[in-house]
């Protein structure tokens, strides 16, 4: 089949490591970009002209850490914290069958594409096991609106109330029986799933790949992650957990481990250059050197982090260490957006309280690249998308240059992370092909998206009313114990870098 052409005339290519934009026509062949030139520039006889005029170019943003199942979640919470979100997990996401996860999917992915996101790392998670049906219909929700994806089943063989020792004691003792019988499926039976997916893929690896996400180390079994360790090098897929993302993770993992969680992943030999760490809040210097002698990567959630009450993550020390880092947005229901620009401005800003020295702030092209380039690298692409460079996927996001937060276009770099908020956001292209123009999908229709999703969603909160009153009347008793835990003074001595008897008290 003949190779088909499109150029792409009068609009400004930003360049994201000045700021500066040009004047630039882009040839695209097939997929790929072919040429970049001058305005004007020749091109094929039969060639398409896409009228870029009025319109700053910009690479696709990539999202290196997201939940598709949150998108039926927004709003859920308010002042949650992340083992309050993991004990609504199961009201949250019971009951659920293959068509809303591939609902939820396509409602993610519609968000992403309309805030200028073109690929994504999304840890999506079935109750009470993953599945190869399951994945598979995830992976449809994505292709269906075509965003690319990287598609990670989240899974653990332990329940919250098994990993976190004393929280099933603390809770009252006539409502012990129904946590203890929370039971998630065993390693055996999740190995065996995802050998059974990665066997089977099915799907366009330029679009649409697979990774695995055993999701908190101390949810998880060490045979069951040694598990997921063999099947990455087997099958030559990422690995991403949640690493050090809470104090209670890191206390809980000290006195599990007698090391940090980091250490013993290490210790087990999970760190590779396909592992990426979510969060990282509380890695500290030696964990992050760790994670870079590996060449691994951290997904940096600022907006989550702060919101679900976890800190800041030392982005400024994961850099130094040339460690690669990229963006995330997190869930919709920890985070309550996909939206990439504003995950940007909270890595910029947070960037700020952790130091006085303005030289150890990430600038706005810092950000920029992990929120492309980084990104990209995080999610196994390589260097394949994430730039708008001659050979690399045309993944091209538009912004209209009447937009208010870009005018006057004085530094696009700190307008596009400061200033932007989506609404700039005119046109997206993927591999090529427009799958957002003048703002609309191209492939689905998004009244037909919401009108699914809002009934999908009466119908699972009212299945799962019950649960949801029953877990929410607890919260307090999961809140108190977890607070203890993350005051003891045993994290304090740790962060501080003072020695410790290896024992905590709380």
């Amino acid at each position: 089949m003949a190779e088909t052409y499109k150029i792409l005339r009068g609009g400004l290519l930003l360049d994201p490591a000045t700021g500066t934009h040009a004047p630039r026509d882009i040839l695209l062949k097939g997929t790929r970009i072919a040429e970049i030139g001058a305005p004007g520039m020749e091109a094929p006889e039969a060639a398409e002209v896409v009228d870029a005029s009025d319109h700053l170019l910009m690479p696709g943003m990539i999202n290196a850490h997201s939940h598709g199942h949150g998108s039926l979640g927004k709003g859920m919470g308010d002042r949650w914290t992340l083992e309050h979100l993991l004990h609504a997990g199961p009201w949250l996401n019971t009951g659920r069958d293959f068509a809303d996860m591939t609902l939820s999917a396509q409602l993610n992915a519609a968000e992403m594409l309309m805030k200028g996101c073109t690929a994504a790392y999304d840890l999506y998670f079935e109750f009470p096991a993953s599945t190869t049906e399951g994945l598979n219909a995830v992976a449809e929700g994505y292709e269906s609106v075509g965003l690319r994806s990287v598609i990670a089943p989240m899974m653990a063989d332990l329940s919250l109330y098994q990993a976190i020792p004393g929280l099933l004691a603390a809770m009252p003792e006539e409502h012990r029986p129904r946590f203890e019988a929370i039971r998630l499926a065993p390693a055996e039976q999740l190995l065996a799933m995802s050998r059974a997916a990665l066997t089977n893929w099915r799907f366009d690896r330029e679009k649409t790949r697979i990774a695995l996400a055993p999701t908190i180390p101390l949810h998880c079994t060490d045979d069951f992650l040694t598990g997921c360790r063999d099947l990455s090098e087997e099958f030559g897929v990422g690995l991403h957990m949640h690493l050090s993302e809470s104090r209670t993770q890191v206390v809980t993992g000290l006195e599990r481990y007698g090391m940090t969680l980091t250490a013993h992943l290490d210790k087990l030999g999970l760190l590779s250059d396909r592992f990426t760490a979510a969060h990282g809040v509380w890695l500290d210097d030696e964990d992050i050197a760790r994670l870079a002698d590996h060449g691994a990567s951290v997904a940096h959630n600022a907006g989550s982090n702060l919101r679900l009450g976890n800190g800041i993550a030392p982005a400024r020390k994961i850099l130094k260490a040339g460690l690669n880092l990229g963006i995330g947005t997190d869930g919709s229901s920890s985070a309550d957006d996909q939206n990439m620009f504003i995950s940007m401005r909270m890595a910029s800003y947070a960037s700020r309280i952790m130091s006085p020295d303005t030289n150890d702030w990430l600038s706005t092209p810092e950000v920029l690249h992990a929120a492309t380039a980084g990104s990209a690298k995080a999610l196994g692409f390589g260097d394949e998308i994430g730039t708008i460079a001659e050979g690399k996927q045309a993944d091209i996001v538009f912004l209209d240059l009447n937009a208010v937060g870009l005018v006057p276009l004085n530094n696009a770099a700190n307008q596009l992370v400061h200033a932007e908020d989506s609404t700039a956001v005119h046109h997206v292209m993927i591999g090529g092909e427009m799958v957002l123009k003048d703002r609309k999908l191209t492939r689905v229709n998004f009244a037909d998206l919401r009108r699914k999703a809002e009934a999908a969603n009466e119908r699972l909160i009212a299945r799962n009313a019950d649960l949801r009153d029953f877990s929410i009347g607890l919260e307090k008793y999961v809140s108190q114990f977890c607070v203890g835990i993350a005051c003891c003074p045993y994290h304090e001595h740790r962060f501080a870098g003072h020695a410790h008897d290896g024992s905590c008290r709380h």
